[in-house]
């Protein structure tokens, strides 16, 4: 037996295929007692893909206690949806409760919107709020927290208006520094450009004598802030600490595409381990949070092409900063269906036909075992391990699809079970539902014949 068929009867043995109204109870107890569990996808734009990390999610904070939902998003405006689902008030009824949570996502404006502008993020958020409502005790509801750090301006604005209700001698200092910006700050890629090539002074040292002020003397500032609290300090420290990041990146995008890539995953997993310390600290245990990322980010970097350029990502760094076991990374993958996405940068969504993967590739692999969905763990598998341990192209969809030039733009090598300790294939997949819906979505896209890739 060839090696192509030798891993598909391992693979055939060790999937447990996913069934109608499937509890992933297999994979709830390989994840154990890890305390951050890292669920991505391989676009950002399928159904699928967030309906099951919604469910896997939601069984992690009933029976596994865990505390927040960190996501790839900005600060500030996922900020705005833990606020409401936090918020211990009377639940509205009916049709006002999807209007709740409309209201809760209307900060996600920022392209790409449908990445949490959607239905199944709608129903997430509504499940949130009325499950926190019915706990008595605040510190055990549920939170919902952004990793990102592209929300540069509405993150300065967060410090000032924070310090304008507890300091406002230091608003007034806020103000000057992060005037420094002018009217680069809403576009901070101008500003960047800028900076990099001299064309005007780098406000790098006024953003970070904003955090270091705003970090200096944190216990009188929770303690006695008119609008108080050490939640709220901690949130303000938080944007501080976006804006001394984000003026870092976007000098950072015109030096290389890995510095900046570096300089954005190194400061979420900073955030992340704030956060766990944070919350931490608040229930006097160790803090437990689901991310919710795409694949490369949350695969270690290590077992890819990328990882061979320079590249790091949060995958791999809280696999090197946490203890083994305190940690689990779940992949996930598809043949073939439709996804959202866009054609170039600040474009509409569309709904666009996802070609048939490449014929070396490990989705090919999963869709000619011919099990159709199914969960493969891979973490402590020795024989399936070994026969996964191997270099083969894996496809990543983000918020562009370019299927004209799809191995270029969407393939890369790397190994599975070193990225993963588990993974999902979904052998056919829809494309995620947009709140915000154009033209563009509603038209489904004829298939195209699959040729090379290339």
């Amino acid at each position: 037996m060839n090696d192509r068929s030798t891993t598909l009867e391992a693979l055939r043995r060790e999937a447990r295929r996913i069934q109608p109204n499937e509890r992933y109870d297999m994979l709830i107890d390989r994840i154990g007692d890890a305390s951050i569990v890292l669920l991505g996808e391989a676009t950002h734009g399928t159904r699928e893909f967030y309906r099951t990390r919604a469910a896997i999610t939601r069984r992690l904070i009933v029976e596994k206690g865990f505390d927040a939902i960190a996501v790839e998003a900005d600060w500030p405006d996922a900020l705005q949806v833990s606020r409401y689902i936090r918020d211990s008030r009377a639940s509205p009824h009916g049709s006002e409760t999807a209007n709740a949570a409309h209201e809760a996502l209307r900060d996600f404006q920022r392209f790409p919107q449908w990445m949490w502008r959607n239905t199944e993020i709608v129903e997430l958020v509504t499940w949130l709020h009325e499950r926190n409502r019915r706990l008595d005790d605040a510190a055990s509801r549920t939170g919902f927290f952004g990793l990102d750090l592209y929300s540069l301006r509405s993150s300065m604005d967060a410090v000032i208006r924070y310090l304008s209700e507890t300091d406002p001698e230091a608003a007034s200092r806020a103000r000057a520094r992060y005037a420094c910006f002018d009217h680069l700050a809403e576009d901070p890629q101008s500003y960047g450009y800028a900076a990099t090539f001299g064309l005007r002074k780098d406000c790098e040292d006024e953003v970070v004598r904003q955090l270091v002020e705003l970090s200096s003397d944190a216990a009188h500032r929770a303690l006695d802030g008119a609008s108080g609290g050490h939640d709220e300090l901690f949130y303000a420290q938080q944007n501080a600490r976006v804006a001394r990041d984000a003026e870092a990146y976007y000098r950072s995008m015109f030096r290389g595409r890995d510095e900046s890539w570096n300089l954005r995953d190194t400061h979420m997993v900073e955030t992340l381990d704030a956060l766990q310390q944070h919350l931490g600290d608040r229930k006097g245990r160790q803090a437990r949070i689901v991310v919710w990322a795409h694949n490369s980010h949350l695969g270690d970097a290590r077992a890819t092409e990328m990882g061979d350029h320079g590249q790091i990502n949060l995958g791999q760094l809280v696999r090197e900063r946490h203890a083994p076991g305190t940690s689990f990374a779940l992949g996930f993958t598809t043949h073939e269906g439709s996804v959202t996405a866009a054609s170039e940068w600040d474009a509409p969504a569309e709904r666009k036909a996802v070609r048939p993967s490449h014929p070396d590739s490990v989705e090919r692999l999963f869709h000619d075992t011919g099990l159709g969905d199914f969960l493969l763990p891979m973490r402590g598998r020795r024989e399936l391990s070994d026969l996964m341990h191997v270099h083969r192209l894996e496809r990543a969809i983000g918020v562009l699809y370019l299927p004209e030039s799809e191995r270029l733009s969407h393939y890369f090598h790397a190994d599975l079970a070193s990225q993963f300790d588990a993974v999902i294939h979904f052998d056919r997949t829809e494309a995620l539902r947009p709140l915000d819906k154009s033209p563009h979505w509603t038209h489904e896209e004829a298939p195209e014949t699959y040729p090379t890739g290339i």
